[in-house]
């Protein structure tokens, strides 16, 4: 007989369930014209946008890190270079970031990437019982309790927001 394959998933959400680290799947109908993709989900999710975090790839003299801040505001490059022990740190391409995470932009979940990357979280996460990151795809979102995002991604907290 035939093992029972699971209901299919985003990476983000597979890496999740294997972990047994508990969050809740929040679709909603995505815009392909919205400006913003993380406003567009807090609205769409009808949550306070600063519980939304928007997942960034910077590239830096020690490689690919991933950084995570709310929508709210934008990635302190200087701060996450400082905070992963890096000189200098720049975004990365686009294409090389997709590449990298198999995701594709405004869908890049900081969980299950294909690539595991350096991983820092803005400290404002902590203000939070549960955050809002991609589940993998546009106009899909997790919702996770800060500590478990950190575990899921091996990430630690600092203040890269501004």
């Amino acid at each position: 007989m035939a093992k029972a394959r699971p209901a299919a998933g985003t990476p983000a959400t597979v890496a999740l369930t294997a972990a047994s680290i508990p969050f809740s799947a929040h679709p909603y109908e995505h815009d392909p014209t919205a400006a913003s993709f993380g406003l567009e989900a807090a609205e769409a999710l009808g949550v306070e946008a600063d519980r939304v975090f928007k997942t960034l790839l910077a590239d830096t003299d020690l490689g690919l890190v991933v950084g995570v801040v709310p929508v709210t505001g934008m990635l302190d490059l200087k701060a996450l270079a400082a905070a992963v022990g890096a000189k200098r740190a720049a975004m990365a391409d686009p294409a090389v970031a997709e590449r990298r995470t198999g995701y594709v932009v405004g869908g890049i979940s900081p969980v299950g990437q294909k690539t595991r990357h350096v991983t820092v979280v803005d400290e404002t996460a902590q203000l939070f019982d549960t955050v809002f990151v991609s589940g993998g795809r546009r106009g899909f979102d997790i919702e996770l309790a800060p500590a478990d995002l950190l575990r899921a991604t091996a990430a630690s907290y600092a203040p890269i927001a501004r």
